[in-house]
């Protein structure tokens, strides 16, 4: 059983994927937690566009790998290049089982957010979770084309979305009595390391297109561009709604709102435009699900493809999605939404995820002493200088997030020590 995706996916779905897979609720409820620290307009726009800049220059380093890898199966396919089986194999797995947890969790989260809509819907919470995800689950089964259409009408619809929420927010402004006391307690490092974590994670999601490498039609340089293409257009967004947030809202008037949009059309008396919010959180949601279903199958047939995964994943539908690894991403979908145990794999997958992103750029460096003479359809732009300049930065990232989430490290250390025989039992020669 050796069967191979076909390459059946328009350029122009990299930009769908890319702009889809980041805007997400960060950007929703990011600025509300940004305002308990930050309460200037001016420097809370320049942490914005700095943090857009810093994930576009890291976008536009690790892009060099996605050129070069021609692979399906995402970070696990980059890593493996870079640092060989193992590394991928840790890699691999977590990002599998994170893409099982975000699943699960944002399904449940579609139902809190349709309760507020239609209050019923609370009382069948759980039922219609799985019936989301079941849903998307199906779409799937007909084949990729079918998924990538829709996750370019869904990425279309919710740029709409942030474009519609900005424009109104422009015309309307929030009276002066209106902000809530906040008291100007001085703010920690710890304070502003969150604020740079939230902006920059906000901006997470830079190289989904990966997950689907080898099936993109024409040349894999210009792929990689468009992962660049694609985060130009979702800072352009990030900025354009958070200006017209701050342009008529105070800071400290949405400190602490978990939907400051909606907090700031609430402010403004727009009740039926808060509930405007409520439908771009259960949009974007639903974009992720059918994204996650089209991008998760997709690791486990990587690892099954190089024997680190049971082969039965590499099985193909006609369609061209991996019918196998799809049902396996399903029923571990369903069964952490039955049991509610999601919330320490998204920690895990956080973690390591922060790592990852240091590993590629590094293996930026690496591929480039180790194979000067690889072919690269697409380089780096300013190596080393802008290679060095992202290493340092996620560095700092990756300490700080190891720091607040000491716990979440040792257990990822131990997964790490644990996972080596279970890798050396699986690579062995047959």
């Amino acid at each position: 059983m050796n069967q191979r995706l076909r390459k059946t996916l328009p350029s122009r779905f990299l930009l769908a994927v890319t702009i889809g897979g980041v805007i997400g609720l960060g950007i929703l409820r990011g600025p509300g937690e940004i305002a308990q620290t930050i309460h200037d307009p001016s420097l809370y726009l320049l942490l914005w566009l700095f943090g857009g800049f810093f994930v576009l220059l890291s976008t536009a380093v690790t892009a060099e790998l996605f050129g070069m890898t021609r692979r399906s199966g995402g970070t696990y396919a980059l890593v493996r290049r870079a640092y060989g089986g193992y590394c991928g194999f840790v890699i691999g797995w977590v990002d599998w089982l994170s893409f099982t947890a975000d699943l699960a969790l944002k399904a449940v989260v579609i139902t809190e957010f349709s309760s507020i809509l239609f209050p019923p819907v609370a009382d069948w919470s759980i039922p219609v979770a799985i019936m989301v995800t079941s849903t998307f689950a199906l779409i799937q089964l007909r084949g990729i084309s079918v998924g990538a259409t829709i996750q370019e009408i869904a990425t279309g619809m919710i740029s709409l979305v942030v474009v519609s929420m900005a424009a109104v927010l422009f015309f309307v402004g929030i009276p002066e009595s209106s902000p809530t006391e906040f008291s100007a307690n001085s703010s920690s490092l710890v304070d502003w390391g969150l604020v740079i974590a939230t902006i920059v994670f906000t901006y997470d999601g830079w190289l989904y297109a990966s997950y689907f490498g080898e099936e993109i039609k024409g040349d894999s340089g210009a792929s990689a561009r468009s992962c660049v293409k694609g985060m130009v257009v979702v800072i352009i967004l990030y900025m354009f709604l958070n200006f017209a947030l701050v342009k008529n809202s105070s800071l400290t008037a949405l400190a602490g709102s978990e939907l400051a949009i909606a907090t700031a059309f609430e402010l403004a008396g727009l009740q039926l435009a808060e509930n405007l919010v409520v439908i771009a959180a259960i949009l974007i949601l639903l974009g992720h699900q059918n994204l996650e279903y089209m991008g998760g199958p997709r690791v486990l047939y990587a690892l099954a493809t190089d024997g680190l995964a049971d082969r039965h994943a590499q099985k193909l539908g006609r369609g061209g999605n991996p019918t196998y690894a799809l049902l396996a991403t399903w029923l571990v979908t369903v069964g952490l939404i039955l049991i509610g145990g999601f919330e320490f794999l998204l920690f895990l997958s956080v973690f390591f995820y922060i790592t990852i992103y240091l590993a590629l750029i590094t293996g930026v460096i690496i591929l480039r002493k180790r194979e000067p003479n690889a072919e690269r359809p697409y380089m780096a732009w300013g190596h080393p200088y802008s290679t060095i300049t992202c290493l340092f930065g996620w560095f700092l990232l990756t300490s700080f997030q190891a720091y607040l989430e000491r716990g979440t490290a040792i257990y990822a250390v131990i997964m790490a020590a644990v996972s080596w025989p279970v890798y050396r039992y699986l690579s062995r020669d047959p």
